[in-house]
């Protein structure tokens, strides 16, 4: 099973990152678990230094920026 991790403080941009990757692991039918990460130190232990970031089986694929659910399929194919 896939893990994904939300890194963030929950505003309007984390929200929308994670409404993008629940449509992509929707439209790919992939078995998935969404987690929002609010603590700064597990933010660090990423080396996440801008948020919002997306984290794939413990790989940040994007930091600093609302990937589109088409850009989040392209990571998890």
């Amino acid at each position: 099973m896939t893990t994904i991790k939300i890194f963030g403080p929950g505003c309007k941009r984390c929200k929308q990152l994670q409404a993008n990757a629940e449509q992509a692991v929707g439209e790919l039918g992939l078995e998935a678990t969404i987690e929002k990460v609010q603590d700064i130190n597990q933010m660090l232990e990423y080396g996440v230094m801008m948020t919002p970031a997306l984290a794939i089986d413990g790989q940040v694929k994007f930091t600093g920026k609302v990937a589109s659910a088409e850009e989040i399929k392209g990571v998890l194919k």
